[in-house]
């Protein structure tokens, strides 16, 4: 059976090999050493993509419970669960362990109900993420969403190109205290890179 095969499980390599698609359009170099550590290649890359997509495809239109059952059965129980407040909605926060970023942790977040309401990368817990004071410090992969909206507060959501994708535009200093208007653009929550407004 060929890692291609319909057959073949669908476990948390294939899920990280469907990240790295969403980020190969913004960093196809760094996709390439994430996909030699992890004995793959493009065509897998694109096979697990279909094959997740396929899975998805069932529980889009309502984002129901199955989408946190398809997040369990391909990666069993989460290493943390909570509550958390987020405005007015209560919602329950998932986290697994992603190998190819041992620092951060996939995070869902479902409403009441358990419709998935975000899926992202996330700082794990314990973890102490870079120290972000400039547009230099704003490395591809570095950091995550809510890191930079923090560091350079207030940031503005914006629209993203495609699901799992995310914008923030910010005002940030370069080392030399000049100051920068830019669009950071995320893929599944990671910071893929920096565009001048």
């Amino acid at each position: 059976m060929t890692p291609d095969s319909p057959a073949a499980p669908f476990g948390p390599r294939q899920l990280q090999l469907v990240l790295l698609r969403r980020m190969a359009d913004f960093q196809p170099d760094k996709v390439l050493d994430a996909l030699r550590e992890l004995g793959a290649d493009r065509a897998e890359m694109r096979e697990a993509n279909r094959r997740w997509q396929a899975r998805s495809a069932t529980g889009r239109s309502s984002r129901a419970r199955g989408a946190v059952a398809r997040y369990r059965s391909v990666l069993g129980e989460p290493e943390a669960v909570e509550e958390r407040r987020v405005g007015d909605l209560d919602c329950r926060a998932l986290r697994w362990p992603v190998p190819l970023w041992p620092a951060l942790r996939l995070e869902v977040l479902t409403a009441p109900g358990g419709a998935v309401w975000n899926e992202w990368l996330v700082r794990a817990p314990g973890e102490a993420g870079p120290e972000l004071r400039t547009v230099e410090d704003l490395l591809p992969w570095s950091c995550t969403v809510d890191e930079v909206a923090r560091a350079f507060a207030p940031a503005r959501p914006m629209e993203g190109s495609a699901p799992t994708r995310w914008r923030l535009a910010f005002t940030a200093p370069d080392r030399e205290g000049r100051r920068h208007e830019v669009i950071a653009e995320f893929g599944w929550g990671l910071l893929q890179r920096l565009v001048e407004r």
